[in-house]
């Protein structure tokens, strides 16, 4: 029997991995595969999915719309030779992928035939700049989406999410739209019962163009929390995302979670007890040349000073 995709998209730190969980979490003990792609050596997504009845698969340091397409097929080729068969695929996308150039390589025959593409759906943050609408990458994440997930709709008014909803609607007219705060979304969407998935048409391939690099940061010692928060007031200009655990010296006994998207900073307490311990570890993503990784390693080493 078919085994099928959700392919879930957005940009980044639009609430996918928060998405992915809610998925999981309401499969009710279907047996629910996810791949996770991150963009950079690090793969933070693929250790906060929670859940997946059927494993999570780490694709890092790359995007599976170009240089690891070859291993997301090798991925799905393997998860489909398991016993039991997985019952459902997630793919959860790096935030810079193009969406088109993985449908492309899912529209694939013989992963076709066995695990079909059912469901497109583009993660939007609902607070993100206005200015985003804008972006190329955006644009094409959202025509790629069969179905939107407005997150972070609770951070603004009211009229301010029925206008982003309105302008995404224009942008995508064929696209169903959700309001999904914490991600939640009824799992019938995403995985709905209503036979064979249409073939999809996807544009020529384009050439890659590199836009974005990745830093990681670690520290095998606690740091000063004020100090980080200093360090990411200098940096943050300059930064289109951020996350990763953070071990400090005023939480000896745990780590937090540190997210960095839109302009927002947030520092969460971890409960899972296998993410509680460890060390800091952070990655950065900017655009090519706005920050150097002399820069980033200066800011975050006074950090570890002041600890």
């Amino acid at each position: 029997m078919p085994v099928p995709i959700l392919l879930v998209t957005g940009f980044l730190g639009a609430g996918k991995t928060t998405l992915v969980n809610r998925i999981l979490q309401q499969a009710d003990g279907r047996r629910i595969a996810a791949v996770v792609n991150d963009f950079g050596a690090i793969n933070i997504d693929a250790e906060l999915i929670a859940g997946a009845e059927d494993g999570v698969v780490s694709l890092a340091n790359g995007c599976i719309c170009c240089s690891l397409e070859g291993d997301l097929l090798r991925t799905l080729a393997n998860l489909l030779r398991r016993t039991p068969r997985p019952e459902a695929i997630v793919i959860e996308t790096s935030g810079v992928a193009d969406p088109n150039d993985i449908i492309r390589n899912l529209m694939d025959p013989v992963i076709w035939r066995e695990a079909p593409l059912e469901t497109v759906l583009c993660v939007v943050d609902a607070a993100a700049p206005e200015a985003q609408l804008d972006d190329p990458l955006f644009l094409s994440q959202l025509r790629a989406a069969d179905l939107f997930a407005v997150s972070k709709g609770d951070l603004i008014d009211r009229a301010s999410l029925d206008q982003r909803c309105r302008s995404l609607s224009q942008i995508n007219r064929r696209g169903a739209l959700v309001e999904a705060t914490g991600g939640d979304v009824p799992l019938d969407l995403v995985f709905p019962d209503v036979g064979t998935p249409r073939e999809r048409t996807t544009r020529p391939k384009r050439p890659s163009i590199d836009r974005f690099e990745s830093f990681n940061w670690t520290s095998s010692e606690p740091i000063s929390l004020a100090g980080f928060q200093q360090a990411i007031g200098r940096l943050a200009p300059r930064l289109v995302r951020s996350k990763g655990f953070l071990a400090t010296i005023e939480k000896p006994d745990g780590r937090y979670l540190f997210q960095f998207a839109g302009g927002r900073a947030t520092l969460a307490p971890l409960d899972r007890d296998e993410l509680a311990q460890g060390n800091t570890r952070i990655v950065f993503i900017a655009e090519i040349g706005k920050i150097t990784r002399v820069e980033i390693d200066e800011a975050m080493s006074r950090a570890a000073q002041q600890g």
